[in-house]
């Protein structure tokens, strides 16, 4: 069998906030799942993003230590129209979510905006511009 392409991880300081996030982004995670060491969701397709604690992670790999700079990785969550781009942004940076790079009009095509996650982590917002 080949290994296949199942889950992006996530390790998060703040377990409810990271999910606060993503739910705002209409990840449909478990509402049980703000307290817990793990959480995990089924994406369209079938791709699942976990999201791990800090405190879960050391209890296998006692040295790990958060990266000290990010941007090697994100997560691109597409929109359905160039409004839909504009609105979500703006509702995650209302909600306190610490916005990047405000939404554009990119020479590739699209709408396009980036936000930072709890953790540091890129997220895109996309739209086809027409």
């Amino acid at each position: 069998m080949t290994p296949r392409f199942d889950a992006i991880g996530l390790v998060v300081a703040d377990m409810a906030a990271s999910l606060s996030f993503y739910r705002l982004l209409g990840v449909d995670i478990p509402a049980d799942a703000d307290t817990r060491p793990h959480a995990e969701a089924v994406l369209p397709g079938g791709t699942r993003i976990l999201w791990d604690t800090e405190e879960t992670v050391r209890s296998f790999d006692p040295g790990w230590q958060p990266p000290q700079s990010g941007g090697r990785a994100g997560l691109c969550f597409g929109c359905d129209s160039p409004a839909e781009v504009d609105t979500t942004y703006a509702a995650l940076v209302e909600a306190g979510h610490r916005g990047h790079l405000e939404p554009w009009d990119a020479f590739w095509g699209q709408r396009y905006a980036t936000l930072w996650d709890p953790d540091g982590c890129e997220v895109s917002l996309f739209a086809d511009a027409t």
